[in-house]
């Protein structure tokens, strides 16, 4: 598959600008400095202005650290998407959401496969990572608990990753910086931040169409190849 750009109207970019610009001010004092510099890094090629040209958002992407775009329809099967991750292709969709579901939607659409998830893949050591996760994810492809476990660690890191900071968690996790909902929601009272541990992460469940309650927080980016490591340790027993 292929993106069509020029099928794009004149609403698709309008809808893009209006999640980029509002997400884009509300992460300012939300986000961990890895994405926002990241994100900054590719604003010649990611910005509000339009919806991204895969090939040339690829292409830079490509330049930093050897990542680039893979277009799928939609969701893909859990080990096919650890395969490309493990060949350093990360997976989009190409479609974007309405104006009336620019809050919610039920499936990823491509504002939170690129505005959330590709910004960080120009950082060298969460590139990196991710395409040790993948690895991991093809060794053990033929291991439902194993698939699993890494479902459950992506979950909480990759997707819904929190940092300790003095004061204040910021985020990295893509579900949350390509949310505004979740991005506000993480700072209010009754929110469960919890300090990262593997044993736990690995054995909690998640509920995919919900805001998440529950929260586990790493002290830094490095710390996610440490993560995997042992999660390598484990799975080897």
């Amino acid at each position: 598959m292929i993106q069509e750009y020029d099928k794009y109207t004149d609403e698709d970019h309008a809808v893009w600008k209006i999640l980029f610009e509002r997400q884009f001010n509300n992460l300012q004092d939300k986000s961990c400095h890895e994405y926002l510099n990241s994100l900054n890094q590719l604003s010649a090629v990611l910005n509000f202005d339009s919806i991204p040209d895969f090939k040339l958002l690829s292409n830079q992407l490509n330049e930093a650290t050897g990542w680039g775009i893979h277009v799928v329809p939609g969701l893909i099967p859990v080990d096919e998407f650890f395969y490309l991750l493990s060949k350093q292709k990360f997976c989009s969709s190409t479609w974007v959401r309405s104006r009336e579901s620019l809050d919610y939607i039920e499936e990823p659409d491509m504002f939170h496969d690129i505005f959330g998830h590709i910004p960080l893949l120009v950082n060298p050591k969460y590139a990196e990572f991710m395409q040790s996760f993948g690895a991991l994810g093809v060794e053990h492809s033929s291991d439902p608990e194993a698939l699993l476990k890494l479902q459950r660690l992506y979950w909480f890191t990759v997707e819904f990753g929190v940092m300790k900071t003095t004061g204040k968690p910021l985020i990295y996790g893509s579900g949350i910086v390509s949310s505004y909902g979740e991005t506000n929601h993480i700072f209010r009272d009754g929110v469960e931040i919890l300090d990262f541990n593997l044993d736990n992460v690995i054995n909690n469940d998640f509920v995919i169409s919900e805001i998440q309650t529950r929260y586990y927080a790493i002290n830094a980016l490095d710390d996610l190849y440490e993560i995997l490591k042992e999660l390598r340790s484990h799975l080897m027993q």
